[in-house]
């Protein structure tokens, strides 16, 4: 039986969601790989564990998480019965629907009928009777935004979430949504999207810019670009490399020799840091004053140990932010 760490909130930090009272982890654990039905389960109990002992509070899934679609919550809903559930008022536990998750017109998308059928789906796969933060995981152009958002005040009044978060939106449709929610007296906190030296989507769809005048919280999913920023692909691509062994997310094409290029660059900056890549890019991110938390993926629990050391980093300097800028963006 699990025992968490007694020192498990020594070397985490905490910021508020936004203007909200909730404080979340400046690094998250995201469930999105290495905890569907294709992954080892003892594997993914000792990643839990590592988080948490690391005074990570925030684990974050969806219905479709898999392999899969729906095995990510049901193994996260064994740990907590055996292990982490004596824990649960420690726990930021949040979820998301949005995405193809079962067959006809109804398991897809933004209308109220799947939101909250996928909310009941995904509580019953982790044997909760609420979770911290449901998102809406994605905009959903034929589903009138006031039905979508309506959903999810009702998915809180229902007491099956304490707070709601949009995932993958942009800046105008968000401040659209803020005000619908706050009509609604829905306790909106947070944003979620993808971001990295690499993606600098929300800084052109004005995510970023909305979400600091709005005062949300943003929390970055992919913050090392699928492993790009590591030093996983410094000489080439390994043959049992996620590029290899699942090519859905990261494609070969992509890492061509430019892109090789562009990371020993990051790589040499962060040696001249005293730090590995992963870790300054990280700390970039960290250093936005948008961002309330990273959101990192394990497969290992050293991954998981080395990725928190970015908390410490020495902030970086107006000359190695433009570097970063003139190599990553280039």
């Amino acid at each position: 039986m699990y025992t968490a760490s007694k020192e498990r909130y020594t070397t985490m930090e905490y910021d508020h969601c936004g203007n909200s009272g909730l404080m979340l982890p400046k690094v998250s654990l995201g469930l999105w790989h290495n905890f569907g039905d294709t992954a080892n389960f003892e594997n993914m109990r000792k990643l839990c564990f590592t988080a948490f002992d690391s005074g990570i509070t925030q684990f974050d899934l969806a219905n479709n998480y898999g392999p899969e679609p729906g095995s990510a919550e049901k193994n996260f809903g064994r740990i907590l019965k055996e292990d982490l559930g004596v824990y649960r008022d420690e726990l930021i536990i949040t979820t998301k629907a949005g995405y193809e998750m079962w067959d006809g017109p109804y398991g897809n998308w933004g209308s109220r009928k799947y939101l909250l059928a996928s909310l009941d789906q995904s509580l019953k796969r982790m044997g909760l009777d609420y979770v911290d933060i449901f998102y809406h995981h994605r905009m959903d152009p034929d589903t009138p935004l006031e039905e979508t958002m309506g959903a999810l005040a009702s998915a809180v009044q229902s007491g099956k979430a304490i707070y709601v978060g949009l995932s993958n939106y942009d800046g105008e449709t968000l401040k659209k949504a803020t005000a619908i929610l706050k009509d609604l007296h829905c306790p909106f906190v947070i944003n979620q999207n993808r971001y990295s030296i690499f993606d600098r989507t929300v800084e052109k769809n004005g995510l970023k810019e909305t979400t600091g005048e709005l005062k949300k919280g943003l929390i970055t999913f992919s913050p090392l670009a699928q492993g790009q920023l590591t030093d996983r692909y410094l000489h080439g691509i390994p043959e049992d490399s996620r590029i290899r062994t699942d090519g859905r997310f990261l494609k070969e094409s992509i890492l061509d020799e430019h892109r090789l290029d562009q990371i020993r660059k990051l790589n040499e900056l962060a040696a001249q840091r005293g730090e590995k890549l992963a870790e300054m890019a990280l700390a970039w991110l960290l250093q936005q004053k948008e961002v309330t938390s990273v959101l990192i993926g394990a497969s290992k629990t050293q991954q998981i140990l080395d990725n928190i050391k970015a908390i410490s980093s020495a902030p970086l300097t107006e000359e190695e932010l433009k570097l970063i800028d003139e190599i990553s963006l280039n």
